[in-house]
This record gives structure tokens, sequence and C-alpha cells, in this order.
């Protein structure tokens, strides 16, 4: 059967076949010394494909990546793809019986794994036998004998020549499995399509304002939601990658200065160590354009990063959305506001991307849309080609996630007058005191405008009184001394007072490796021995 003349299925693998050819001499990846560019990045990719199809990898099958931001995870974005197999990329901080449920839950055949990584593989490699190949990345640590099969770069130079690709069957064929967090059980399984993927990439692009003179730095684990689909991003323009294997401030700013970053995407928490570094200072981040999402960034933390010459662009989505699908685009009635008052538009979540639109809406338990009042709080529900497939094999979680023909994200947000979205708390953080609903949310942006503090999270523990009533954890700045007292004294002074913390503890706290706070952690410790009261 003949293709169409006026139809091509979108697949992410289309962005690297333009830039190969239209940039072939441009650096496209940049690690420590190494420069790869767009045609010595293609020809690796091929070398991947070709090697993955002689080791039995075919349409379908899972090829596995545990690997930091370097580029062989990069290269895992594309190689898998032109096979039409399908990358799943795993969590590097993940625990050896999580990495195994993943495993052996895809079904995956193959798994890349980075040498620093090889103790894990070593205690779960006779638990995996759907695994066929074992690959080691050796990077910063040496090639370990206590798992079978090549190296990375051994395995790219015994790949046959030719070009092994095969078509996709559709556009919406699944081409990447993201596992969830697993906050409150295993992990899901999100299924990712080509049509997705390459939208999702384009409208970042566009929101960002990147072109070929983009240099992107990888201080976003590519594990999660592929980098939130930067992956592709980066290379559909042309731009160049400049890989990190681990987020370091000094590292940071040390490449932002000689390779001349002009992109980047963080967490709230990155950007906190970032302007808390020694080496924070005006001027420092001069030219950055920098994309946060993850978590509803503070005003105060949106505020200190472009006082150090950034321009934030603030994001928001889940794994379940190939990451950010929105964005607080800048209007230009902001320009004459006020720091303080750009930054609290800012840290809205906003509306949704070029190639998002009309997939929105805030809605009630009857799925009717609330009020454009800034006050009434519903659940935030998407839909359209920027939505996952489904969860891998889990029918039942599937059809529960689509419930009314809208995907629940379990967000709850008030719609402000001009269209724009602004996210209140998750529906399980809401606390409930005394029949009252706290947003956390709203209590932790009030606190983190406190000159002693650097993170705050705000979580509901048991009262005999009230039911429950909200905590604060506070990290404070380095060298500044403030009481639990004066936390709650400053907070009563903003806000509410019963939405004003009950009590104060000061400490680290728990993350996940993309720098979300664990609420559910801290929740779980304060509730032990405790059922959950509600008056």
């Amino acid at each position: 059967m003949s293709k169409s003349p006026s139809y091509e299925a979108l697949s992410p693998t289309l962005f690297l076949d333009r830039s190969a050819g239209v940039y072939p001499d441009k650096a496209a990846v940049v690690y420590g010394d190494k420069t790869y560019t767009y045609s010595e990045f293609n020809e690796r990719v091929r070398r991947l494909a070709a090697a993955l199809k002689q080791a039995g990898v075919g349409r379908g099958d899972r090829v596995a990546f545990l690997v930091p931001n370097i580029p062989a995870m990069l290269e895992g974005h594309y190689g898998p793809m032109r096979l039409g197999a399908v990358l799943v990329a795993i969590n590097i901080r993940l625990s050896a019986r999580e990495i195994g449920y993943i495993l052996n839950h895809s079904g995956s055949k193959v798994l890349v794994f980075d040498s620093e990584y090889a103790p894990t593989i070593t205690k779960l490699k006779d638990e995996v036998p759907a695994i066929s190949t074992f690959i080691q990345v050796v990077d910063t640590e040496p090639k370990s004998d206590d798992v079978p099969g090549p190296d990375y770069e051994e395995f790219l130079a015994a790949a046959p020549d030719g070009d092994p690709r095969v078509d996709l069957e559709s556009e919406l064929d699944t081409i990447a499995i993201d596992y969830t967090s697993g906050t409150t059980g295993m992990p899901k399984g999100v299924e990712y399509h080509a049509r997705g993927a390459y939208l999702s990439a384009l409208g970042e692009a566009l929101e960002t304002g990147m072109n070929w003179r983009t240099v992107y730095l990888w201080t976003l684990p590519m594990f999660h939601c592929n980098g939130w689909c930067f992956t592709w991003a980066v290379t559909a323009m042309g731009g160049t990658h400049v890989c990190l294997r681990r987020v370091d401030a000094g590292d940071v700013y040390d490449s932002i200065k000689n390779d001349g970053v002009s992109h980047m995407c963080a967490a709230p928490t990155v950007l906190t160590a970032l302007y808390s570094s020694p080496l924070a200072g005006e001027g420092k981040l001069s030219g950055v354009r920098i994309v946060t999402a993850g978590a509803p960034p503070a005003p105060q933390v949106i505020r200190t990063i472009e006082a150090m010459g950034a321009v934030v662009e603030h994001m928001y989505g889940l794994t379940e959305t190939y990451g950010p699908m929105t964005i607080a685009a800048g209007q230009p009635e902001w320009d004459e506001m006020s720091v303080e008052e750009r930054a609290q538009m800012k840290s809205r979540q906003g509306v949704p991307f070029i190639t998002g639109e009309p997939g929105l809406r805030v809605v009630d338990e009857k799925m009717n849309d609330v009020p454009r009042d800034g006050e009434t709080m519903g659940e935030v529900v998407m839909r359209g080609n920027m939505v996952m497939s489904g969860y891998y094999n889990d029918p039942e979680a599937t059809a529960k996630a689509f419930a009314g023909g809208w995907f629940h994200s379990g967000d709850l947000a008030v719609r402000h007058p001009d269209g724009y979205i602004d996210l209140r708390d998750r529906a399980k953080d809401v606390i409930i005191s005394g029949g009252e609903n706290i947003s956390s949310q709203e209590v932790e942006k009030v606190i983190m405008e406190h000159p002693a503090v650097m993170e705050v999270c705000i979580v509901g523990v048991p009262d005999e009184k009230w039911g429950e009533v909200p905590k604060a954890f506070v990290v404070r700045n380095d060298g500044a001394e403030v009481t639990g007292e004066e936390i709650i004294a400053f907070t009563r002074d903003r806000i509410a007072h019963f939405k004003a913390p009950k009590h104060v503890e000061f400490g680290e706290l728990p993350k996940t490796a993309t720098g979300k706070i664990q609420k559910y952690i801290l929740r779980e410790k304060e509730w032990a021995g405790h059922e959950r009261r509600i008056n």
C-alpha cells in the first residue's frame, strides 16, 4: 500500500533526521571534553538501533535505560524508536526492588545501565528473566565483571551497516513508558505515543523561544517524563544538548559561563539550591531562560531567580501529560507591574500550550466547570494529544483516570477571570481542620516569604480538637536563626489564623530524584498510630 502524499505520521525521529541534514557540523551534544556534531549524533543513534536489532529487538519490544544525564541516555531517546521499540527510562535513584519491578512489569528485553549502578543490577539480574541482554555504559566507574554483556561503546562498534529503521504502524504507537514515582504503591507505567511526544516537544520549543542557537543544560533528569520531552524539543530546533551527570550548583554556574547556556529546566527545589549557593550573585543567570515545574513555585523563588538575571517560565503538568502542558504565559501589561506582582502572576499554572489547546478544565464533582472567580476550587482535568494513552497493563487504573472522558489529575485549582488556572493543592494534601479546608500550598507560599526560610512543607497532623491542623517542616537558610514561634507569628500576620501552622519542625525534607518534596513520608510519620479523623 502506497503512502498518502498528504500525510506523514508525527514522530520525534523526524527531528533528528532534519537537524542532522540541516546542521550536520553543528554541535549537537556536549559532555565534558566530548562534543558530537549532529551528523555524529545521528550515526551513533543509527548504530544503537542496528545493534539493538542485532540483539533481537524489534517492533514493540521494550528497551530499558538506567543511565544518568550523559550522551547514552539521550541516544536512548532515538535508537529504540527507529525500530518501533519502546524506551523505558528508569529513575536512577530507585531501589533494586523497584527497578526489578519496572523491568518485569514492562517486560523489558534489553537493559542499558551505567556501571555506577552495577551493584544494584548484580543483585537483581537473576530476578528479571525477560532481560536477554545487559549493556554497560562505562563513564565514571570501571566496567563490572559481575554482570555479563558488552560495554556500550563496544555494542555500538559491533553494529552492522545499514539503516534498520521501520516505519510506525500508527503515530499513536507507544514509543515510551514512563513510570510514576509510586508514592502510594508500586509505580504505574505511563504510555506515551509518538504524536503526543512530537507535539509536546514542539509546544515547549515554541513556548520557550528555542531556535538553532539554543544551548540547553541538562539539569532535569532525562528519565523524568523523558526530560519533560526536551530530549526531543532541543533536537527539533537544532540546539545543543549540554549533558550534566549530576546537578551541582558550581557545575551549573560554570556551564552557564563557559558553554553559553540559554535554556534549562529545574524544579523549584533546584532553583532554591542555586540561589542558596555561595556562588550565587547578581548577573550569574543572565540570559538564561529557566523552565520551572514539578511543584508550584513560591513567588519568592521566582523573584529571587529573576533578580539574578534569568527569565523564569512556569509550566505545569504530570507524568500522564508528557510533563508540562500549561504555561503561565506572559501578558503585555505584566511589564508594567512591580516585581512582586509579576512574580505572583508567574506563579500561577496558566493556560494550555499552543499544542495543548483546548484540553484543560477545572471541574466540580459532577464534571461541571467551576466559575472563573479565582475562589471556587475544582479538579484539573485534561484531554487531547498531550495526554497519555493509558497505564501499561493496568486497564482498571486507566479507566479510573479517564472517568467521564477526561484525565483526572487529582490536583485542585481555581480558575481566574482571565482563564489562567492556579493550583491550590493535591486533593490528598488538602488539610480539613474543624470543617475548614486549608490549602497547604497557600500556607507554604506565605512562609517562603520569611527571609530565614529556604524551604518549607505543610502537612496536616493529628489534633484532638480539630481533627487535623497544619504543621510546618522548615529548612532554614544557612546561618539563619528563626524559631517555630516566629514562623507561626509571621504566618498569622498574613493569613487567617486557622490556616497558620500549629507546629513547626526544622530539618531536611525528603525528596524524589526530581526534587519534589515527598509529603506522604512526613504525613505517614505524623499519623503513625492514629486514625485520621476529620471534624
